[in-house]
């Protein structure tokens, strides 16, 4: 097995004089008893329904799986490893149940390797399928990725189940990495994700988080610097149909110095009872001298009855910062997009259409995956059928 040195020795005793917890993400643990049912009164949790969760904050052990295809490229291996080999091996422990009870019940983990150096041209797809919301299921994955490599890695999701996951990404020095996570479930799927980033040593890590279907979907992308230079692109894009929430969650910990981070999710809702939570938390610690960030979050309501929750939040805890800020709006049609379209002859539901996928064709074009970016073009059009091109 490859072996990464991500200089974590280094940054944890830097921490040791600059203990912050942020508010938004609580210290991790394999402990459940650090991590108790919640209520739905604790701020992590005050937005997300709880009895729609279906037995994922339980703890009941399930022999379940998701079929699983892959598409592996030349160097790049997927073994089966022990829990105790997980933790050994770096995986950034969880900070939160449903990611706790993956890690006890999972019965294992997955490693995904990519050796150092490596410059992996295809991306490595792992397409994961539910067969039945009666099956419950724990997920354990490592990624590990080596100095100075390059690889693209998308994850799929579809089918139905109620799926709760944990997933670390180890990203060693220099490497560039663009992961992409679809969520693409059927209309009664559960999916709990928690995917922890560790940013090598002057490595670029891209991460896209894009969520369609499924009853509840509830993701967390988390990114630590295992020393200065790391950057972070964080993504995402979701639309939400009737009775659906949608909920993603960023937390950004700066934890070394001259690294940056940058955040941008937008989704649209459409529907009664839709329901979308995006909550954007940065924390520049003392140690983080010189650091950039900038989140930000759009949303486009396209119908009544719907529901946007944005919360972005920055905790400075040091001033020798290049930069740090952030912004969000929920907002429906733009009066003067749609005037001008229509002024030339485009009817009202065409120009609904057409401001729809200008609002999230940037952002599509950052994927930088051609064959996921014509297939969320294509998903973009089905869920603007549903309702906005509809006939009035």
């Amino acid at each position: 097995m490859t072996v990464i040195d991500t200089s974590r020795d280094s940054v944890a005793s830097a921490l040791e004089t600059d203990r912050v917890e942020s508010h938004l993400n609580p210290p991790a643990s394999y402990d459940l008893a650090d991590h108790p049912v919640p209520t739905g009164r604790e701020e992590v949790w005050r937005f997300t329904p709880l009895s729609r969760l279906r037995g994922l904050l339980d703890g009941a052990a399930s022999a379940a799986e998701l079929n699983r295809e892959t598409t592996l490229p030349d160097g790049v291996t997927l073994t089966s490893i022990t829990a105790a080999e997980a933790v050994e091996l770096g995986e950034l422990a969880p900070n939160e149940r449903p990611a706790a009870l993956a890690a006890e019940l999972s019965g294992g983990a997955l490693l995904l390797d990519v050796p150092a150096e490596a410059v992996v041209e295809e991306p490595v797809v792992i397409r994961l399928t539910g067969a039945s919301i009666d099956d419950l299921v724990w997920g354990r994955t490592l990624f590990r990725i080596g100095a100075h490599a390059k690889v693209t890695i998308v994850l799929v999701h579809t089918g139905s189940a109620r799926y709760s996951a944990i997933q670390s990404f180890l990203v060693g020095d220099g490497a560039q990495v663009n992961v992409l996570s679809l969520q693409d479930w059927a209309d009664d799927a559960v999916h709990l994700g928690r995917d922890s980033i560790l940013v090598g040593r002057d490595a670029t890590v891209k991460h896209t988080a894009i969520s369609f279907g499924g009853d509840l979907v509830r993701m967390h992308a988390n990114v630590e610097y295992a020393g200065p230079g790391g950057s972070a692109e964080l993504l995402g894009l979701y639309f939400a149909d009737e009775g659906q929430h949608l909920e993603h969650r960023l937390f950004a910990d700066h934890n070394a110095p001259k690294t940056k981070s940058n955040v941008i999710y937008k989704g649209a809702l459409q529907g009664k009872g839709a329901h979308t939570v995006w909550i954007g938390n940065v924390l520049i610690r003392k140690v983080a001298e010189g650091i950039e960030t900038y989140e930000e979050n759009r949303n486009l309501v396209l119908t009544d009855g719907c529901q946007a929750d944005s919360v972005p939040n920055l905790e400075i805890e040091t001033g020798e910062i290049e930069g740090a800020g952030h912004a969000s709006a929920t907002a429906r049609f733009d009066d003067e997009q749609l005037f001008y379209l229509r002024s030339r002859g485009i009817s009202e539901k065409e120009a609904q259409r057409l401001v729809v996928h200008g609002f999230f064709n940037d952002l599509i074009r950052k994927v930088d995956v051609p064959s996921i970016e014509k297939e969320l073009l294509a998903t973009v059009e089905a869920e603007l059928a549903k309702n906005v091109t509809a006939d009035a």
